[in-house]
């Protein structure tokens, strides 16, 4: 298939494709002797493998170690799980981050007047 199949196919746009290509995570393509890339169906299961862990927020690093442990079918099970387990220490540190910038935001925002006074909190933090 051609990559405007395979984008089509997989849900992974052809700039990303190309972009994915160019940083190793996932093969070259065949070409055709015209130069046209030539992709198999392995490669749209393969893309959509890469798709998925993005949407769970894994790393470039992280998927390549995934792509790697996915293809060892010899691999042990707690590796993955390990990676999971870190992804998701991570993912928590995250939350509460954000968390703490609502909180923030919020407290800045109800003493705020939000009329036409120039004297704003919001701004009067970012200054400081």
């Amino acid at each position: 298939m051609t990559i405007g199949e395979l984008a089509k196919t997989s849900g992974v746009n052809a700039k990303l494709i190309r972009h994915y290509e160019s940083i190793g995570l996932i093969p070259k393509a065949a070409r055709t002797e015209s130069g046209y890339r030539f992709y198999k169906e392995s490669d749209a299961q393969f893309l959509r493998f890469i798709k998925r862990a993005r949407s769970l927020g894994f790393s470039i690093k992280e998927i390549k170690t995934l792509i790697g442990l996915w293809r060892n079918k010899s691999r042990a099970s707690k590796e993955v799980k390990a990676l999971a387990k870190n992804h998701i220490k991570e993912l928590e540190k995250k939350i509460k981050e954000m968390q703490e910038m609502v909180d923030n935001l919020q407290s800045l925002a109800r003493s705020c007047h939000g009329d036409s006074r120039p004297e704003c909190p919001i701004i009067k933090s970012l200054e400081e």
